[in-house]
């Protein structure tokens, strides 16, 4: 089975502390501390799983800068076949249909069976994976927990409300956007990408992937960022020193003052 993944290059939350720039149009990004996005860890977790399950290739893509490299050397340290970087300065600016357009052009020279994206982004929202199977015409499933494979298609299992699960069978090839827990990522020590740090990587452009400049990019975008802003804080939390029994009746009597009871 050919796989593709689609990874991204994020802040790291653990490793910055994220201030809002003196425009309020984004967050100060120099100095920034960077690595892949979590979720898509798993995403290529999961394929390298079912690789080695069945066979086949591992190849992850990232939209992005040359300094996207480094993500891409952890994934292939981690056991990827082919690492892709697309990089063009024509996809600044582009919202979630910019990226998806851009990364349906590099499918569709490929021949991949299956393409994983994690359940969203930290530095976005979960929407690339759902606009990238609109805009190949490919069957989509989200949230995705647990992956069987069977004889041209998939069984998925899909986490929905109230902690319930949705079993669906879908037909291959397709886009799954993985949720966070379906595996473990293996551990990637500085061994492993030292291994892979003469790897070459293919860079691309827009018009390698068939894109029409028009289409990505700034101009091309339907959704534009317009503030950022800090939350304002709100009360602490109540911390109860009492006995169990006195606990539980001011719980109760706190939650009946907010209407929580009825």
């Amino acid at each position: 089975m050919e796989i593709l993944v689609c990874a991204r290059r994020v802040p790291d939350t653990s490793e910055n502390e994220i201030e809002i720039n003196n425009a309020g149009n984004d967050i100060e990004r120099d100095e920034l501390v960077y690595s892949v996005n979590e979720a898509d860890n798993y995403a290529v977790e999961e394929a390298l799983q079912i690789r080695d399950q069945i066979g086949g290739n591992v190849t992850v893509v990232t939209i992005g800068e040359e300094d996207s490299e480094d993500i891409l050397r952890r994934q292939l340290a981690m056991g990827a076949n082919l690492a892709v970087l697309i990089s063009d300065d024509a996809f600044t600016d582009s919202d979630g249909r910019g990226i998806a357009t851009a990364l349906a052009g590099f499918v569709e020279r490929g021949h991949y069976d299956l393409i994983l994206t994690g359940v969203e982004a930290e530095d976005g929202a979960a929407q690339v994976g759902g606009m990238l199977a609109a805009v190949l015409d490919y069957p989509f499933a989200s949230l995705v927990n647990s992956i069987e494979v069977l004889d041209g298609k998939l069984r998925v299992s899909r986490e929905i409300e109230s902690g319930n699960r949705e079993i669906n069978e879908i037909d291959l090839p397709c886009v799954l956007s993985i949720q966070t827990g379906i595996n473990e990522p293996r551990y990637v020590g500085m061994r492993g990408i030292r291994q892979v740090a003469s790897v070459p990587i293919p860079i691309l452009r827009a018009s390698d992937v068939g894109v029409d400049q028009g289409a990505v990019g700034k101009a091309a975008a339907k959704v534009k960022r317009v503030d950022y802003f800090v939350p304002a804080a709100g009360k602490g939390a109540e911390i109860l020193h009492r006995s169990r029994k006195e606990n539980a009746d001011k719980v109760l009597e706190l939650l009946a003052a907010r209407g929580g009871l009825k």
